[in-house]
């Protein structure tokens, strides 16, 4: 078991950066949220997971321990797989799902992409008491407060973090906010990922 990668950041993709460990370039699979605190050149700690399949070893990064734990646990719902796990920690903070899976809401658990509201609910079942309800996050949700990641400054740091300036970051967040709005006026929470892709595409047609 890998628990953690500590070392330089050589290189940074939409889906994953390249850790040097020891003198070897280790690819660590992360969420937008996870990237957008990565400078390549810069030091990192990633608290990690490593997914052992029989034709593949996958590494899986995380900017916290308690992502890592609720990646981990995702995984041990039924149809949960790494894909759809770090897929729902790109979508929610770990607060917002614990929030989602003590409050019962398929709603929220439908906003992550290869989740529909059948899987929603086997989550909701098979996590239910697993995840833990922090204070802080319930009284939030009860609130009616966002307990949801900040999309504009995780595509402008997701940017700036693979190299484009401040001001071509600005740009190209400007370019995608009609696409995050669209999502928002439907209900679903932007997706950061895809966020983070048509940037780039904004980027690379200017």
């Amino acid at each position: 078991m890998i628990a953690s990668v500590r070392g330089q950041v050589t290189a940074l993709t939409p889906g994953g950066a390249v850790v040097e460990v020891g003198g070897v370039g280790v690819l660590v699979h992360c969420t937008p949220g996870t990237l957008a605190t990565l400078r390549t050149g810069e030091e990192a700690r990633l608290a990690t997971s490593l997914v052992v399949r029989e034709e593949s070893l996958t590494l899986f990064g995380f900017s916290t321990d308690d992502e890592r734990g609720i990646f981990e646990m995702l995984q041990t719902a039924s149809g949960v797989g790494p894909k759809v796990a770090l897929a729902m920690l790109a979508v929610h903070t770990p607060n917002a799902l614990r929030v989602a899976v003590a409050s019962a809401d398929v709603k929220a658990l439908t906003r992550v992409p290869g989740v529909g509201p059948k899987g929603a609910q086997r989550i909701i079942v098979d996590l239910k008491n697993k995840l833990g309800t922090p204070e802080e996050a319930v009284s939030a949700a009860l609130d009616g407060r966002a307990v949801a990641p900040a999309w504009r400054t995780q595509v402008h740091s997701g940017l700036v973090g693979l190299g484009y300036s401040g001001r071509d970051a600005d740009e190209a967040v400007a370019a995608v906010e009609p696409q995050a709005d669209a999502e928002l006026a439907e209900g679903r929470t932007p997706q950061v990922g895809a966020l983070l892709k048509a940037a780039l595409r904004a980027l690379s047609v200017r």
